[in-house]
Parts: structure tokens; C-alpha cells; sequence
């Protein structure tokens, strides 16, 4: 059993009071998670506090899935490799995954811990797509069979149970990122080893404290992969040599709290954020920032996304007023309702 110390365990609460946080929302109008197909612009996935629900048309009429899980889904992932494949991390329940694009879900958590309290994010290796790692509030799991053993990847970051986010650099798939309640890590063989690398991130002193800083999204620039973006609890942050140095950017956000991140996959200078006070935009890599909320119902921002076969379509998940599409690169939205039709999926 892992015993945790009480500055961990004030983090642990913190997570999760977030989270429970999402289901005082009327159903289907908290998105926490949105999965696009990398193809086809007609198919994406998403996930409410009670339900999945996948779209063939583009968001104009939906399924949703038979609960497959007693528990709330958290995140979603599509094989970028085999996109009919789904996966599933929840609140309580571990993994689940989908070998039809939805229509059964197999549990797939031989390895991982029975008390995995939820499952935050998955990023699959770019070439190898059953080579899959998921971030978990115990720990950091590998699996290289798509799921059907995990084991655990927490050599160097033993002092850390909650793993808030993770990312891999495609062009060298060996080094990854670690996202914590206790800032940021880094291995640079697989996940085997981790290295803390809180350099200009949060300093050590403070590192004691409860909540002291959670790395809720990070992402690698594709183009060229030594500059890393954290988004955090408590700001941005930006390296330009793998985490060696971090420097605070965006210090002009109206809210440091930052609940999603993605970069354009071919201009290194366009970011998206979200978070309590919307979507936020930057041209320059993220010396600059704009809003970008025309047309949302809500500012808190949970999930956002941009279509891998076009970066001008852009989709937001809110707390509180659902899905929301863009296809000007943000500069304006429309609510894309979950007209479900629940499907008994066979």
C-alpha cells in the first residue's frame, strides 16, 4: 500500500475535489475529455461525467455508449496508428479500451494497482502505438502490448505519487515528460529513470507545501523538441533546452490556473490554452496573448483540442455549457450539442 505523507495527501484532495467538482453539472454539459479521430474530421469522442459519446458526423448527431465502467471516465485516447481503437482511463475503474471505435470495452488493467484512484491522461509512442503510457494519481505506468500488462515506470520520482500529465517527444520518443503535483520531471530512456527538472518552475522550499504546484498539461514542440510547455496551477512556464531552465511566461493571463494546452503542429509560434477564464491564444510563442471566446457559453474551460488533419478546427470542452467547435482557429464558436440517441451496443 502506498502510504502518503500529508502534503501529498492535501495535493491527492486537491485533484480530487477539482474533479468531483465536475459532476455538480447537469448531465452532458461538463465535457472532461475530447478525443479526435486523426483522419477522419467526421469522428471524435467524448467524454461527459456520466457518459462516452462518439460522433460519425461531426458532432451533428451522437451515440452514447452503455456505461461500460461503475466509475466516471477522466480522459480518452485514440491509436493514432489504429484509430478504431479506443481508450478509456477512469475515476476508480483503471483502463478500459475499445476494439471496434466504441461499441465494447474490455477492461485492460492486468499490472496496474487496484487503488488507482484515476487515470489522467494516455500519450502513445508516435511510431510504436502499443507502446502506451499513461499518468496516474499513483504513479507513471508503461505498457508495450496496447494495454494488456502495465508496469509501473516511478524509478526517480518515488517522492511523487500523483501523475498529472504526460508527453513524449515525437522526433526522439525515448524522452518523455511527467507532469506532477510536485512539477516536472524528465527520462531520457523510456521512462525507466525520471529526473526532476523544477529549474525557474518552483522552488525547492516550496515544494513542502500543500498544493504547492500541479503540472496539469504539458506539451513538446514538434518542430523542435528541446522547447517544452507546462501549463500549470499556478501559470505557464516554457524551457527552450528539455526542462533544464524554466522561464514563467504569460504572466498577463487574467487567470494563472491553466486546465488544457496544445500547439499547432507546424507553426512552433501558435498555442492555445484554457482555463478558468476561457481560451487563450498566442501567435509569438506565448509572449503575447489574446482571448479567444466569441460564441462559448462559459469561460471554465476544461478540455480543448485541435483537429490533427486541420489546425483551424478547434474543439472546447466546458464545465458547465458542453462541446464547442471552431474551424477559424479559435476566433469564433459554436455549441455542437450531444444529441444523444443512446445506442446498446452490442
Amino acid at each position: 500500500m502506498v502510504m502518503r505523507t500529508p502534503h501529498s495527501l492535501a495535493r491527492f484532495v486537491f485533484l480530487l475535489v477539482f474533479v468531483l467538482s465536475l459532476g455538480c453539472q447537469k448531465e452532458s454539459e461538463s465535457i472532461v475529455s475530447i478525443a479526435l479521430h486523426p483522419k477522419n474530421s467526421k469522428i471524435l469522442y467524448v467524454a461527459t461525467n456520466d457518459a462516452v459519446y462518439k460522433s460519425r458526423d461531426g458532432g451533428g448527431t451522437w451515440e452514447r455508449f452503455p456505461s461500460f465502467s461503475a466509475r466516471r471516465v477522466t480522459t480518452l485516447a485514440i491509436d493514432p496508428l489504429l484509430p478504431a481503437t479506443v481508450y478509456a482511463g477512469t475515476m476508480g475503474d483503471a483502463v478500459y479500451k475499445s476494439p471496434d471505435g466504441g461499441q465494447r470495452w474490455l477492461a485492460h488493467n492486468v499490472g496496474l494497482k487496484e487503488h488507482v484512484s484515476f487515470v489522467n491522461q494516455f500519450v502513445s509512442h508516435p511510431v510504436d502505438s502499443e507502446q502506451i503510457y499513461a499518468a496516474t494519481t499513483i504513479g507513471a505506468f508503461y505498457t508495450k502490448d496496447a494495454g494488456r500488462q502495465w508496469e509501473e515506470r516511478m524509478n526517480g520520482m518515488k517522492e511523487v505519487h500523483i501523475v498529472t500529465s504526460i508527453a513524449i517527444n515525437s522526433k526522439d520518443p525515448l524522452v518523455l515528460y511527467g507532469g506532477t503535483t510536485g512539477g516536472v520531471y524528465r527520462s531520457d530512456d523510456g521512462a525507466m529513470n525520471w529526473k526532476k527538472i523544477n529549474n525557474g518552475l518552483i522552488p525547492e522550499t516550496e515544494l513542502m507545501a500543500a498544493m504547492a504546484l500541479g503540472v496539469n498539461a504539458i506539451e513538446v514542440e514538434r518542430t523542435n523538441p528541446d522547447v517544452v510547455y507546462a501549463g500549470t496551477t499556478k501559470g505557464l512556464f516554457r524551457t527552450a533546452d528539455r526542462g533544464e531552465q524554466w522561464e514563467r511566461i504569460g504572466q498577463t493571463l487574467p487567470d494563472p490556473f491553466i486546465s488544457s494546452l496544445v500547439l499547432h503542429p507546424t507553426d512552433s509560434s501558435l498555442l492555445y490554452l484554457g482555463g478558468p477564464a476561457g481560451v487563450w491564444k498566442s501567435v509569438d510563442s506565448g509572449k503575447t496573448w489574446q482571448a479567444m471566446n466569441q460564441g462559448l457559453g462559459t469561460l471554465n474551460v476544461r478540455a480543448l483540442a485541435m483537429a490533427p488533419y486541420d489546425p483551424q478546427t478547434l474543439y472546447v470542452g466546458t464545465n458547465g455549457s458542453g462541446l464547442y467547435r471552431s474551424i477559424d482557429a479559435g476566433a469564433t464558436w459554436v455549441s455542437v450539442p450531444l444529441k444523444a440517441a443512446s445506442v446498446e451496443a452490442g
